[in-house]
Parts: C-alpha cells; sequence; structure tokens
C-alpha cells in the first residue's frame, strides 16, 4: 500500500507544532483553556483514540494550556450543560462533536455571545457560524461501505441478493451524509434493500433489535448482506444472526476500525470497516484549537476544503477514509499503529492473526 503510507506520511507532516504567541489569553497568550466536548461512549473510539490523541497533542503544542474535557453520554441537554459550564470557566474555544444537531446550533450562538469560537469536530453543525470543522469525507465513507458489500456479493454470485440497511442516528448529520453516499451506489445496483432502519442513539442494542425484525420478517435464508454504518451497529446485527443460527454471515460492513470490529473481520464475521486516521484528525483539531485560543490563525496548509453547513462556507480540514478488509489489516490499521498485534491478537484470535499474516503475533498470542 505505498500511496497508502504517502498519504498518511504526509498528513503527519501536516499536523506539526504552531507557534508559541504572545499576549493575553485568547489574543496570542502561551496558556488557553480549550474544552473538548464529546458525544457519548458507546462509540468505543472517543475515549480510546479522540480524547486521548487530541489531549496529547495540546499538552504538546501549549504545555500550559488546560483541556476541559465532558462526555455528553449521547444526552443533548447533557450537553448544552456541559458547553455552558465550559463557557462559565473562561473557555477560550470548544471544541465540539455535537450530540444533537438543533441543541449544537444553540451552543454555538451562545458561545458566539461570548465571543468564543467554535470548532465542529467529526459532525458538521447545520445553520450554525462555526469558525472551523474537522472531519472525513462522510459521503466518501457511505459509498466505500455500499461498494465493498456490492463487490463482495458480486464475487459470491449474490449480486441481485436481498440486504438490510442499519444507518446511523437521525439526529446525526453524518449519518445523513453516510446513507446518502451508501445509497448512491446501492441504488443504482440490482440489489434489493428489504428492510432499512435509523439507529437511534447509534445504538448496538437497538441495532440488534432491528435485525432481529429483519430476520423474522425476511427470513435468515433471504438476507445476503448487511449495510451497517458503523462498528457498533454491525456488531448488534451480527449478535442478531448469531442469536438466530445464521450461518454462514453474510458480509457486514461498518466503519471506526474498532477493536472488536478488526478481530470479527479476522474471525470472518464482519466483512469491512471503514479506517479513518481518527488520531491524525484529533491532532488537526488541537493544532486548530491551540491556534485560535491563541488568537493566531491556523497555520498555512492545514485547512484544505471548506464545506457549506447552511449558513456559511466554513474552513475545513477534510480527511480520506479507507476501506478496510481482512486482506489490508496489516497494511492499515496495523502498519500505521492504530491497534497493535498485542491488541488484536488475543488468544481467541490467534488462529485468525496466523491466516491473516500478522507479524511476531506469535509472542503475543
Amino acid at each position: 500500500m505505498p500511496r497508502l503510507t504517502a498519504f498518511l506520511v504526509g498528513l503527519a507532516i501536516l499536523v506539526t507544532a504552531c507557534g508559541s504567541g504572545s499576549g493575553q489569553s485568547g489574543a496570542g497568550s502561551s496558556s488557553a483553556r480549550i474544552a473538548l466536548l464529546l458525544p457519548e461512549t458507546k462509540t468505543a473510539r472517543y475515549e480510546t483514540q479522540d480524547r486521548p490523541n487530541f489531549s496529547r497533542r495540546v499538552q504538546e503544542l501549549c504545555p500550559d494550556c488546560e483541556v476541559l474535557y465532558s462526555n455528553a453520554d449521547q444526552d443533548a441537554a447533557k450537553q448544552q450543560a456541559q458547553a455552558e459550564a465550559a463557557l462559565t470557566n473562561s473557555a477560550d474555544v470548544l471544541v465540539l462533536d455535537a450530540v444533537d444537531l438543533k441543541s449544537a446550533a444553540s451552543i454555538v450562538a451562545r458561545a458566539k455571545q461570548s465571543g468564543v469560537p467554535v470548532v465542529s469536530y467529526d459532525r458538521l453543525v447545520l445553520d450554525a457560524d462555526i469558525d472551523y470543522y474537522i472531519s472525513f469525507d462522510n459521503e466518501r465513507v457511505g459509498s466505500l461501505q455500499g461498494q465493498t458489500l456490492l463487490d463482495a456479493l458480486r464475487s459470491a454470485g449474490k449480486a441481485n441478493g436481498t440486504i438490510v440497511m442499519i444507518n446511523g442516528a437521525p439526529t446525526d448529520n453524518n449519518a445523513a451524509l453516510l446513507k446518502r453516499g451508501a445509497h448512491g451506489v446501492l441504488d443504482g445496483s440490482d440489489l434489493q434493500i428489504a428492510q432499512e432502519f435509523d439507529t437511534p442513539d447509534w445504538s448496538p442494542d437497538k441495532a440488534q433489535q432491528q435485525m432481529e425484525q429483519a430476520l423474522t420478517n425476511l427470513g435468515s435464508d433471504q438476507i445476503a448482506g448487511v449495510y451497517a454504518a458503523n462498528d457498533g451497529t454491525a456488531g448488534g446485527a451480527i449478535a442478531a444472526m448469531k442469536g438466530s443460527g445464521v450461518n454462514p454471515l453474510p458480509p457486514v460492513t461498518g466503519q471506526d476500525a474498532e477493536l472488536a470490529a478488526i478481530q470479527r473481520i479476522l474471525a470472518g464475521e464482519q466483512y469491512m470497516t471503514v479506517y479513518k486516521a481518527i488520531k491524525l484528525q484529533a491532532e488537526a483539531a488541537a493544532e486548530i484549537a491551540v491556534a485560535i485560543a491563541k488568537g493566531e490563525a491556523p497555520r498555512a496548509g492545514l485547512v484544505n476544503s471548506t464545506v457549506n453547513n447552511n449558513l456559511k462556507d466554513v474552513p475545513s480540514v477534510l480527511l480520506v477514509p479507507i476501506a478496510v478488509t481482512k486482506e489490508n489489516v496489516k497494511e492499515t490499521v496495523i502498519q500505521d499503529g492504530f491497534w497493535t498485534v498485542a491488541q488484536v491478537c488475543t488468544a481467541s484470535f490467534a488462529a485468525a492473526c496466523e491466516a491473516a499474516g500478522l507479524p511476531d503475533w506469535r509472542a503475543v498470542g
């Protein structure tokens, strides 16, 4: 994967330290308070990747800066209260990964009243005066999921089969983009979308219930594949099918390259996930947050796009997602250090690791 390696190396070089600044807090001071507001804990990435990488990078760039961290546990009212608390505690910038789009717009409005800039992180806040947006091309994520599923079914001679779609949360703009990208591929194929669900809160438990409903309605032998919007919903769908005795499991998509998903892929339970270099995303957010908290512009070249949020063209950093299947686990998430062999190759997955050719798996299996 030389092009992948070159791309990620380039991005790693892109996310470098910003200037030290001078003057008052919020206008060039060497210290600042940066609020990181994350949406939930059901998706493993937020606590295992986004939070630690963001906080570490802030401290590297600005040792005297303080990160005011909050997680809303998928509660929009709680996130509003956390944002208000951050503003009360003199936050110089809010980095907001929104639970709910409507509530998020009011958070942005309240921050603007206090003269505090807002970075929309991962999920685009619509109809609000945000200052920057940092994410992946989420419509591209959906099309990658849809195309990889379609290719798998074509290879299996099931290109005209029946599939179930388990989308993300209806309150998340990313879920709408994923759905649009997936439909852009699947609607033009011979596949039949027999049932489609939106999954409140991206809940794996609710995804499992939805898949159980689809199995009851369609019959377990009539489902050729499952489009699941992320790895949590994929896990729920797979649990439902295993509980109903489906064997072999049909191809199931995912997103986020969660550890459990990588293990399921190696074991043949989940067909694919989408790897998003969350470390680079969190580091880029930290660089922008530190810069604007000091009253500086982000370093030239970091912002690489604009995205319209129905109010304005928002300066944006958009990173490129990568489809991961069993064939390229080693060249993607392992090679990049997103997960180590020791983390992936526990005793239960030793045989799967050996079959995938993961390096030195015996030393940790």
